[in-house]
């Protein structure tokens, strides 16, 4: 069963590494969104410290949303899709590995130069722990939903139009747990509640997200 995930996440990895334009976009984007503010808004560090929490995570969000309309597209546009959707393989299993291919190559670079971007507003060793800790917790969850979304509008015109729609309103949970860990810990509360909801969010997402992609998929192709 774990050997089609594998091949999968294979794959697409060596797809993403032929195409590397792709995956630097998505962190470039997230520096210049998170950067800016520094900027415009002034070197106050208590400012700082208060509004860090809730930008880098709306930067990561939408960095993030940045490529999901690539996970099933250039399958569904050369037929490889519709050869995944006739093997015996259960297709919530190939879901899974090509979100997680995604998650790989849009998320995990997010994760690792966030602390970086942390520096910039202030933030203390803790609060950045707990930033990185919120980002591996959420931004798996941000790529499961997204797959819905981007199933759910495959082969669609101006479907990144309308993935955003779909999923932002589901992103927000995600978006309000990850920012309110980092923000109670720097206000001295603590986050461990913040990122049990996380956490518990992201478990769900792992079991009822690749089964409702699948489903979406079958849709699409008929």
């Amino acid at each position: 069963m774990l050997e089609p995930l594998y091949w999968v996440v294979r794959r697409d990895l060596t797809i993403a590494m032929r195409r590397r334009s792709d995956v630097f976009t998505t962190l470039i984007f997230f520096v210049i969104v998170v950067s800016l503010f520094p900027l415009g808004i002034g070197p106050e560090p208590a400012t700082l410290r208060l509004i860090a929490p809730g930008i880098v995570w709306v930067g990561a969000l939408l960095a993030s949303m940045l490529a999901l309309e690539q996970i099933f597209s250039a399958d569904h546009r050369d037929g490889t899709l519709e050869q995944m959707l006739l093997t015996p393989q259960p297709v919530a299993l190939l879901v899974s590995g090509k979100v997680l291919a995604h998650w790989l190559v849009s998320g995990v670079p997010l994760v690792i130069i966030s602390p970086l971007l942390g520096l910039q507003y202030d933030l203390s060793i803790d609060a950045l722990q707990v930033l990185v800790i919120s980002l591996l917790l959420g931004t798996p969850t941000l790529s499961l939903i997204g797959a819905i979304g981007a199933a759910l509008t495959l082969g669609l015109r101006s479907g990144g139009v309308l993935l955003a729609l779909l999923v932002l309103p589901l992103y927000i949970p995600v978006l309000i747990f990850g920012a309110g860990a980092v923000e109670a810990t720097v206000s001295g509360l603590g986050g461990q509640s913040h990122l049990s909801l996380l956490g518990a969010i992201l478990v769900a997402s792992l079991v009822l997200a690749p089964l409702a992609t699948a489903a979406a998929l079958r849709v699409a192709e008929d």
